[in-house]
């Protein structure tokens, strides 16, 4: 048994069969680690990697404690993403769900809880440059259902960090902020990229110059397990959220150029101003309510903000306070996101 199995036991993985999920189950295998991945459905990708797969709705309190029970760490990755829908749909998965998780954690005596939350918790509007999360707020405003419901459930997660276990102990809780995750098997970010540019629907939004973090899949997973790993409810980073993400910024209409680029696709010809695509934002979600059209505009006031501003963190308060530490670099993410999108 590795010294990093038996400091997290068995470990439960919500969310397994996803990008970021499966990675978390590779890398706790790689580690020795007994891992029970809990997802709506079983993924045979997640049980080649000799982990077990548990079928649960994370809304049924009652299942999510039956796939629980047995377990010393938990890793709450699921949730429903998107910048658009009804904030209903939003709200049971990602604060119920995130409740249901919490509450079984109690009642197994689950010792530790680190929750994979999001940068948009903390998104109102203005840009972030090298922004650490003790110096931003929730706001008061979201203009989206998914970061208002994932700051709902964080809430929950960091207050829940002491709770006392039904068999003795305190649950440990720590939350974690990736941002922009990408890398091999990435099924969102760049794959869009590419559609778009090869259709000739991508504009520049804003001046084109606004920087960004990035976070390689691999590195994001690891900031997960090493956070776990120093995890007690006395420990600094214990009832803390935490940015995590490369070192190393990029401006991110090079970088999306530069992978545009790799992958033979055309660069954006087209540039729209961050007031006109917010107002191009909020025509469409007007009509997508009114009319009630299934998917997402292929605009929306969030992602207009997103494109157009600055969004930069430190990693430093998690280097300081649990040791994370990146696999890759950022040359070593491109090289990798490269890789996989020209395969």
């Amino acid at each position: 048994m590795s010294s990093l199995s038996a400091q997290l036991g068995r470990c439960f993985v919500t969310g397994g069969g996803g990008f970021l999920g499966l990675e978390l189950v590779r890398q706790l295998r790689a580690a020795g680690c007994e891992v029970t991945s809990a997802s709506r459905s079983r993924h045979p990708a997640v049980e080649r990697l000799g982990a077990q797969c548990a079928a649960v709705d994370l809304r049924d309190r009652t299942a999510v404690g039956a796939a629980l029970a047995g377990h010393d760490t938990a890793f709450h990755v699921a949730a429903l993403t998107g910048v658009f829908g009804r904030r209903a749909d939003f709200w049971t998965t990602n604060v119920d769900g995130t409740q249901s998780v919490l509450d079984a954690c109690v009642d197994a005596g689950v010792v530790r809880l680190v929750h994979c939350s999001s940068p948009s918790v903390v998104f109102g509007g203005r840009g972030h440059l090298g922004a650490t999360a003790d110096e931003l707020d929730y706001p008061t405003r979201f203009l989206s259902p998914y970061p208002e419901s994932k700051a709902e459930a964080e809430r929950r997660v960091l207050t829940a960090n002491g709770s006392p276990l039904a068999g003795g102990g305190d649950l440990a809780t720590v939350a974690l902020r990736p941002h922009l995750i990408v890398g091999p098997g990435d099924p969102h970010l760049v794959p869009r990229l590419l559609d778009r540019a090869r259709a000739g629907r991508l504009a520049i939004v804003g001046d084109g110059r606004n920087r960004v973090s990035i976070t390689d899949v691999a590195n994001a997973a690891a900031a997960h397990v090493q956070a776990a790993a120093r995890l007690a409810p006395d420990a600094p980073h214990a009832g803390r959220a935490y940015f995590v993400n490369q070192r190393e910024e990029v401006v991110l209409w090079d970088w999306i150029g530069q992978i545009l680029d790799a992958a033979g696709a055309p660069r954006p010809g087209r540039r729209l101003s961050a007031p006109a695509a917010y107002r191009l934002g909020a025509a469409l979600e007007g009509l997508w309510k009114l009319l009630r059209f299934s998917g997402e505009p292929p605009m929306t006031r969030f992602v207009a903000q997103q494109l157009a501003l600055d969004h930069t963190y430190s990693i430093e308060p998690a280097v300081r306070d649990f040791g994370y530490e990146e696999r890759f670099s950022l040359a070593g993410c491109t090289r990798r996101v490269i890789e996989g999108c020209c395969a």
